[in-house]
C-alpha cells in the first residue's frame, strides 16, 4: 500500500488550522434560525412477518454520496451533471483512490444543500498535497462534481446488480463521521455536529475535550465531553439477551476514531467492552469461517479499506466482498441480512435534496446495498430510507423497543426483501486479494479526520 506522506498527517493539519472535524463544524458554518422543518410522522411499516433473519451484519464504509459511487446505475436515480450556483457542471470520472479530500463538516453540508437547491458544493474546500504541505487548494471548485469510475468498484456494482441497491438512503445527520457513526448505533448524537480534535473519539478522548452542538434554532454552542449515556441498540440487545459484536480497528491514537461504542459510557466501562467490541476488525474474517457470528454485527474499516479518498490502492470493495464471501460461504448465509452503507457523503455532489426534519438532518444520500438470500433480485429501492431504517429493521426483527424519534420515523426496509421467495444460494464474488491479505495487513491511519 502506498500513501502520500502528507496524507498521513491530514488530521493534524485540520486540527492545527481549526478546520472541519476538530473544534468547529467546518467551512460555511451556520448559526441562527434555520426556518421551519418538515414534520416527521411515524411510518406505518409492514411487519417483517418472518423469523428467517437471525443474523444482521452492518458493514460501514466511508465518504461517498450516491451520485459519486453509482452514477449511471441502471434503474437508479443518478445525475450526469450538477448545479453550481447557476452553472451546469458535467460530472467527471475520478479514481476511487483519488488523492484529494473534500470538507464535509456540518457547515459544508448546509452550504452545499443551499436551502434544497443543491448547488453549493463548489464552496466546500478541497484539500491536497502542495509544496510539501497538505492544505486547501485553489481552483478545485468543480472537483466535488465527480463520480467514481465503475472499473474501480466492480464488486459494489456486482452486489447491487444481484441484490438490492437503495437510491433513497439518506444520512440521518448532515455532517461528519463521528456523529454519523453514533446514528448507526443509537439513532442520535446528542445534536453533536463535529468530531473530537484528536483521537481517540469517545470516553478515551483527552481530558478537557469538548464538542460542538446545535440548539433548536441551529446555533452552534459548546457541547459536552464525548462520552454519552443515551441508550443504544447494544443496550437494547443486552436487555433482551441478544448477542452483538462491533468489529473495529484498535483503540489507539492512530486507529481509534471509528469505534463508536467508545463514546458510550455504559458500554465502554462494562464487560461489553472486552467481550463485544472486537479489534482488530479483520477478526471478522476468521470468526465467521470458525462458526462465530453474533445476532447483530457492525464492521468498520481501516483507512486502507474504507473507500475514503487518499489511499493507493484502495481495497474497500475487496474488503467488503471478502466479508460478504465469508458469510455467504458459511452456515450463516441462509438466515442473514447484510447492509453495506457509507457513513457520510464525503463532500461529493448529489442531486437529490434531503428533507429537513430537524437541525441535524436529513443529510445527503449515501449508497445502501442489501444482501441476503431473501433480498430481491436486481431491485432498486426508491423508498425513502435513513440510518434509522437499519435500526428499525433490527428492532422489528428481534422484537426490540424503539430507541427514539429517528428509528420511529423510519421505514424498516421491508421493500428490499421478499420472504416468500425461495432463499437464494450464494454465488461468491471474484476478488483480487484473498482474505488472508486483510488479516496480515499492516495497521493504517484512520479513514478520516472528520
Amino acid at each position: 500500500m502506498t500513501v502520500r506522506p502528507a496524507l498521513l498527517a491530514v488530521r493534524a493539519v485540520f486540527c492545527v488550522a481549526g478546520l472541519a472535524g476538530c473544534g468547529g463544524s467546518g467551512a460555511g458554518s451556520v448559526t441562527g434560525n434555520l426556518g421551519s422543518f418538515t414534520h416527521a410522522t411515524t411510518i406505518p411499516n409492514e411487519p417483517l412477518g418472518t423469523s428467517a433473519i437471525q443474523h444482521v451484519v452492518i458493514i460501514i464504509q466511508e465518504n461517498r454520496s450516491f451520485d459519486n459511487l453509482f452514477a449511471g446505475f441502471p434503474g437508479a436515480d443518478t445525475a450526469t451533471s450538477g448545479e453550481m450556483r447557476g452553472t451546469k457542471v458535467t460530472l467527471q470520472p475520478v479514481k476511487l483512490s483519488e488523492q484529494y479530500d473534500i470538507d464535509h463538516g456540518y457547515g459544508s453540508f448546509r452550504t452545499s444543500w443551499d436551502g434544497g437547491r443543491m448547488d453549493g458544493f463548489a464552496s466546500e474546500p478541497v484539500y491536497g498535497y502542495k509544496n510539501g504541505k497538505y492544505q486547501p487548494l485553489s481552483g478545485m471548485g468543480k472537483f466535488p462534481y465527480s463520480y467514481v469510475q465503475r472499473s474501480d468498484i466492480g464488486a459494489y456494482w456486482q452486489l447491487a446488480s444481484s441484490y438490492v441497491l437503495a437510491d433513497r438512503m439518506f444520512q440521518s445527520n448532515g455532517g461528519p463521521s463521528f456523529p454519523a457513526h453514533q446514528y448507526l448505533i443509537a439513532g442520535q448524537a446528542d445534536n453533536v455536529v463535529n468530531t473530537p480534535p484528536v483521537a481517540p473519539w469517545g470516553c478515551d478522548s483527552a481530558p478537557g475535550t469538548t464538542l460542538v452542538v446545535l440548539t433548536s434554532t441551529g446555533a452552534e454552542v459548546p457541547g459536552p465531553f464525548p462520552c454519552f449515556t443515551y441508550s443504544t441498540l447494544a443496550d437494547e440487545l443486552d436487555r433482551r439477551k441478544v448477542s452483538w459484536r462491533y468489529y473495529s480497528p484498535p483503540l489507539t491514537v492512530d486507529s481509534g476514531i471509528y469505534s463508536a461504542y467508545d463514546a458510550i459510557k455504559q458500554i465502554r466501562y462494562s464487560p461489553d467492552w472486552s467481550a463485544n467490541v472486537i479489534s482488530p476488525q479483520t477478526k471478522v474474517l476468521a470468526d465467521v469461517p470458525a462458526g462465530q457470528l453474533a445476532a447483530v454485527t457492525w464492521v468498520v474499516p481501516s483507512f486502507a479499506d474504507s473507500d475514503h479518498p487518499g489511499v493507493v490502492p484502495d481495497y474497500g470493495p475487496q474488503w467488503v466482498a471478502s466479508i460478504v464471501n465469508a458469510i455467504g460461504s458459511s452456515k450463516f448465509w441462509p438466515n442473514t441480512a447484510i447492509f453495506v452503507v457509507w457513513d457520510d457523503w464525503g463532500g461529493w455532489y448529489d442531486h437529490v435534496p434531503p428533507v429537513q426534519y430537524d437541525v441535524m438532518g436529513l443529510g445527503f444520500r449515501v449508497p445502501l446495498i442489501v444482501i441476503s438470500p431473501y433480498a430481491k433480485n436486481g431491485y432498486v429501492s426508491h423508498t425513502q430510507h435513513e440510518f434509522g431504517s437499519i435500526l428499525k429493521f433490527v428492532e422489528d426483527d428481534f422484537g426490540l423497543p424503539s430507541l427514539g424519534e429517528v428509528d420511529a420515523r423510519s421505514d424498516n426496509l421491508t421493500d428490499c426483501f421478499d420472504f416468500s421467495q425461495q432463499p437464494r444460494a450464494f454465488t461468491p464474488l471474484q476478488t483480487t486479494v484473498p482474505p488472508s491479505y486483510f488479516i496480515r495487513q499492516r495497521r493504517s491511519l484512520p479513514p478520516d479526520n472528520e
